[in-house]
């Protein structure tokens, strides 16, 4: 071990003081320029009041037997041994697959879990169900679930446009005027998957300012930017018709590239006619725009000409594409790229995601990274991630999803290990119904979660500095190692532990461990790894000693900058090879809801629809500033931006005012599908009709046997609708949802969020 204590997480390495079992303080490297506040919910979160102290097992379950159960969420737990625990699980496992077969467990276990690239909780749990004989899978992500189905049909890739994105200081060096549709929210670079030991962001658009570089914002949130920029606050949601309107100044000026169009892009005849009405009658134009969008037409038109005038980069962030028909302002935003004929070009082009995490902009890896192997799973079924509670209260119905028509599976086992689903689901009132369904529910879990609480099976988990390992991601320099810091708390167990005696129950325990420890994978992994590399690495022990390893990167890239320079030896991953504006096998599966061009949909949730009457504000769910999604929501960065313990909700004074609110009025936010208490803040900061409450904070029902009890704690997921971007992608459409807000009178209800629920001894 390191004389000093360091380690990494999602949101970056750190030095640690530990004592007495617990983090008590942690130092950012020296060299990184902007560390992430984030690193202030580490102290106290290994000995936390809300962490899981040994196995435990639902009492309705261990009295009834599995079976679907309302009492999820709301009944006490026995305490059982480990021993226990492995027996019961073994005998549901093999009860499960013996009687339904493997398709009837669904093991997605969607969210970040640990940076680490062994006790990853998603690869060790998808390894051991593997090798027990499949398991339901989930497809792509809740951040980009639309994306990553629409942009292969159009570019031919998604994880490109991240992987390997115009770097952070060619962008310095060459932009001109970047153009960001959904704001370059520095609050979302502190993280990256697989950890982060550096923050360019803010420095890069420091750099970009003094350059001469302008930014422009279209985002209902001016601080989505930090420092100047020229700021448009358009109607939440109408982005793609914003885009719409200067592509149309583009077209009808004379100022779009048309030798770029004929030969990188194909269709963009077909879209051009959308563009300009010659089918629909309706001229995309900025008059157009400025209806939909409450941007001023000579605003658009003015900015329209600007672009073309210089080197330009537009750029969409991951936010846009969670909405209804998300699929929409990527496509769009490429395509205005496109028309630009910039793409390709060092400093213009398309960018997807920039501020939206600490990928894009950061040179790419010039290898891969260690990893555990898992084996191919013998279970062809899947499905989109965001559409669980739609399989589980629907089995056997069919649905349509990227040009196939797909059966959802009959669920028995849910399996869940390294996430929290009551964090990034919507509507979670529906999530607890078709939670209730399924004969069992197993989490892994170190903390007490909503997740863990509605739970038959709970697994005690350690937290990733009570074990060793280490991590590194594609777009970072730094292997770093991770020392356990403390011994794991309580009862708690590595997941590979678990998972081994779990296999070994089960018949396959030589299989799954291959006769190693968890130290003696970490060093097969590296050795594995720096086997088949074209430079020189330490070996093992070395490395170790040293904390860290410094890997070859490919700075200076321009996205598609190969492509731009022989379309023939650098053909896309397309049907025609080339960026497709209208794609014609979009166009031949017959969605009505994503046809074969980019479009504008009318929202179901905006200011602009029959909706708004009754629900006048449009609330904007976004990732906190205070913590990585849900995780570490009891830390000291956390809970200090809460008012009287809730999730802070932002409002312009104009709102408030109208509602006769103040500044730390406790708030009921509602709609039809449910309701929150939250902190208010008063703010002119973001677009009147516009409040915005981030996702993260902990579910917490004030009565937890309720379904559609209100959530005492302020988690946004109360409201939101479960439904699907398009027949496309069916992509999470969770950031967006019409709201009312009024002032809470009544006595507060008391917060259980990060409390433990009741546990009781096996002879009570």
């Amino acid at each position: 071990m390191p004389a000093s204590p360091t380690s990494l997480t999602h949101w970056g390495a750190f030095t640690a003081r530990v004592d007495a079992g617990d983090i008590t303080a942690v130092t950012p490297p020296a060299g990184d320029t902007d560390p992430s506040p984030l690193l202030g919910n580490l102290p106290g979160a290994i000995r936390h009041r809300s962490r899981i102290t040994g196995p435990a097992v639902r009492r309705g379950w261990l009295r009834d037997g599995p079976g679907p159960s309302s009492g999820r969420g709301a009944d006490e737990f026995v305490a059982v041994s480990w021993d226990e625990l492995t027996e019961l699980l073994a005998a549901e496992l093999r009860r499960v697959v013996d009687t339904h077969g493997n398709e009837a467990i669904y093991a997605g276990s969607y969210g970040w879990a640990s940076a680490g690239r062994f006790h990853h909780a998603q690869s060790q749990v998808h390894r051991f169900l593997k090798m027990l004989g499949g398991y339901t899978s989930s497809r792509n992500s809740y951040s980009l679930g639309a994306t990553a189905v629409i942009m292969p049909r159009v570019v031919g890739t998604h994880d490109d446009l991240f992987k390997r994105s115009t770097d952070w200081d060619v962008i310095v060096a060459h932009t001109d005027l970047l153009v960001s549709f959904g704001g370059l929210a520095l609050k979302n670079t502190a993280i990256n998957h697989g950890g982060t030991t550096a923050h360019p962001a803010r420095d890069a658009l420091r750099r970009l300012r003094d350059r001469g570089g302008r930014i422009v914002s279209f985002s209902p949130l001016r601080d989505d930017v930090d420092g100047e920029c020229e700021w448009h606050a358009p109607v939440p949601g109408t982005d793609v018709a914003v885009m719409l309107g200067l592509a149309y100044v583009l077209a009808t000026e004379g100022l779009a590239d048309r030798a770029f169009l004929d030969t990188y892009c194909t269709g963009y005849e077909r879209f051009e006619r959308y563009l300009l009405g010659r089918d629909d009658g309706i001229a995309k134009s900025p008059r157009w725009a400025a209806q939909i969008s409450g941007i001023a037409a000579d605003e658009l038109t003015a900015l329209a000409r600007r672009m073309a005038s210089g080197r330009t980069l537009v750029t969409v962030s991951w936010s846009l594409q969670r909405i209804r028909h998300g699929e929409q302002a990527p496509w769009m935003g490429l395509t205005l790229a496109a028309m630009l004929g910039q793409i390709g070009v060092p400093g213009g082009g398309f960018g997807h995601g920039y501020g939206s995490m600490n990928e894009p902009g950061l040179p790419p890896l010039r290898c891969r990274l260690p990893v555990l192997p898992q084996g191919p799973n013998p279970v062809q079924t899947f499905i989109p991630v965001a559409a669980v509670s739609d399989m589980l209260l629907h089995p056997g119905e069919q649905f349509d999803y990227n040009g196939q028509r797909l059966t959802y599976p009959d669920i028995k086992c849910v399996y869940w290990a390294g996430g929290n689903p009551f964090h990034h689901h919507q509507n979670i009132p529906r999530l607890r119904r078709a939670l209730a369904r399924v004969d069992t529910v197993v989490v892994h879990d170190p903390y007490w979660t909503a997740m863990a609480k509605h739970a038959d099976i709970v697994v005690p988990s350690t937290t990733a500095y009570e074990r060793e390992d280490y991590s590194g991601s594609r777009n970072d320099p730094l292997l770093v190692a991770m020392p356990r810091l403390a011994e794991p708390y309580a009862q708690s167990r590595d997941d590979y532990t678990t998972f081994a005696a779990l296999a070994t129950a089960l018949g396959f325990g030589e299989r799954f461990t291959e006769g190693r420890t968890a130290r003696q994978w970490l060093v097969h992994m590296y050795e594995k790894w720096s086997a088949g590399l074209d430079f020189e690495v330490p070996a093992f022990d070395e490395f170790w000693a040293a904390g860290q390893l410094r890997l070859p990167t490919e700075p200076g890239l321009t996205l598609l900058a190969d492509y731009r320079a022989d379309p023939r030896a650098h053909r896309l991953a397309t049907p025609s090879g080339r960026i497709e504006i209208f794609s014609e096998d979009i166009d031949g599966f017959g969605y009505t809801d994503c046809v074969g061009h980019p479009a504008w949909y009318e929202p179901a949730e905006w200011l602009g629809g029959a909706r708004a009457r009754s629900y006048p504000l449009h609330l904007l769910a976004n990732q906190p500033a205070t913590r990585l999604h849900s995780q570490l929501d009891g830390g000291a960065a956390s809970q200090a931006s809460k008012i009287q313990g809730r999730e802070p909700i932002r409002m312009h004074s104009v709102d408030a005012t109208r509602r006769g609110l103040v500044d730390g009025d406790i708030v009921r936010v509602f709609n039809d599908r449910g309701a929150c208490l939250a902190g208010l803040v008063v703010d002119d900061r973001l677009r009147p009709d516009v409040v915005q409450l981030s996702t993260g904070a902990w579910f917490d029902p004030a009565d937890p046997a309720d379904p559609n009890s209100m959530c005492a704690h302020g988690n946004p997921n109360v409201l939101t609708a479960d439904v699907g971007t398009s027949s496309l992608a069916h992509g999470c459409t969770g950031a967006h949802v019409l709201v009312e807000v009024e002032k809470f009178d009544g006595p507060l209800p008391p917060l259980r969020a990060h409390e433990p629920p009741v546990i009781r001894a096996a002879s009570d």
